[in-house]
This record gives structure tokens, C-alpha cells and sequence, in this order.
């Protein structure tokens, strides 16, 4: 955490872009813990904030500027490194050609999407202004929620500390409810 003090708003700012170029980093949890840092006074809030949308709109646009220039072939050829394989791509083609552009917004919160959207808006064609219309709102939407949990975890540590197993515990139950009730009804409807 004290590394992250003092190079907490480049830090913040380049996993942050990185993420929204296709490269996994663990930009949640660092905006997360910017925000908690700025609820005890080490980090400005605001600041956190603007870093924050601001780097991934970046990202995501030098994504969907790479995927527009390197096209499917580099995509595909690089891709597998982070789990982007030909199948994986042609799914997330048929999904944004189905489903429609607001899919953009809704990505910013799926891991994976999150990191391969602009990739592959680029790679596909997409219009860029429509493309970066959505992806401002969904990095508004993403930056509002991951800061405010940051910020409120930041100012109920003490609390958390003291329940963090039943926490924990709930969290889990709460998961493996949704997965289940997930695969049941998928199960549902292939029968």
C-alpha cells in the first residue's frame, strides 16, 4: 500500500489504460483501493475519479483503435495470450451484431469484455462515434460504482475487519445462488 501512496495516481492511470487496450491487470481492485485511500486522506477523490474515467476511456479507445488498424488477423494472432481465441472472437461478433451497441456499456462490467471491447469494436468495424459514445457512459457508470465502494469501504475498514468472514461467507453464498439459479434455467433451455 505505500508503493501505491506514492505512485497511486500514474499507477491508477496506467493499469487502468492498459486494461481497456486488451492486457489484464487488476484495475478493479486498484481503483478500489485508490478510492479507500482517498476516504482516509491519502489520495484527492476527485481526482481518483477523473483519473480513473479518463484512463479507461483512453484505454478503450487506443483498443478500438487497434483492433480498427490491426483488424482480426492481429487480433487473433496476439489474442491468444489473454484467452482471445477464434471462437472466443467470432462469439463476441455475433453477440454485438445481435444484441446491438449497448452492449458497450454493459461490458465495462464483465471481465473480459472489459478488457477485449474496444478490440474487438475496432476489429469489427463499429462506427467510433457510437462506439465512443456507449463506452463514455459505461465508464461513467463503472467509475461511479467501483469508486463509491472504495470509498465506502475506505471510510468502514474497522468494520470490515471485524466482520469479514460472515462477509466473506455471504458473498460466496450469494454467488453460487446466482451461478446455480444461471446453470439451471441454461440447463432449462437446452432441454
Amino acid at each position: 500500500m505505500e508503493h501505491f501512496e506514492r505512485y497511486g495516481y500514474p499507477a491508477l492511470a496506467l493499469l487502468v489504460l492498459l486494461e481497456g487496450v486488451g492486457i489484464p491487470t487488476p484495475a478493479v481492485s486498484v481503483v478500489v483501493a485508490a478510492s479507500a485511500l482517498a476516504a482516509h486522506g491519502k489520495l484527492w477523490l476527485p481526482a481518483v475519479v477523473a483519473v480513473t474515467f479518463l484512463a479507461a476511456v483512453a484505454g478503450d479507445n487506443l483498443g478500438y483503435l487497434l483492433g480498427r488498424r490491426a483488424g482480426r488477423p492481429a487480433i487473433l494472432r496476439y489474442g491468444r495470450r489473454v484467452g482471445l481465441t477464434e471462437a472466443r472472437l467470432a462469439r463476441a461478433e455475433r453477440f454485438v451484431a445481435t444484441r446491438g451497441l449497448n452492449i458497450v456499456v454493459v461490458a465495462r462490467f464483465i471481465d473480459g469484455l472489459r478488457q477485449t471491447n474496444g478490440l474487438i469494436a475496432g476489429a469489427t468495424a463499429l462506427p467510433w462515434r457510437r462506439y465512443a459514445i456507449r463506452d463514455g457512459i459505461g465508464a461513467v457508470l463503472w467509475t461511479a460504482l467501483w469508486v463509491a465502494v472504495g470509498a465506502v469501504a475506505g471510510n468502514h475498514l474497522e468494520f470490515l475487519r471485524r466482520f469479514r468472514i460472515p462477509a466473506a461467507v455471504a458473498v460466496v453464498a450469494i454467488a453460487l445462488f446466482f451461478l446455480i439459479r444461471y446453470l439451471l434455467r441454461r440447463r432449462a433451455r437446452k432441454v
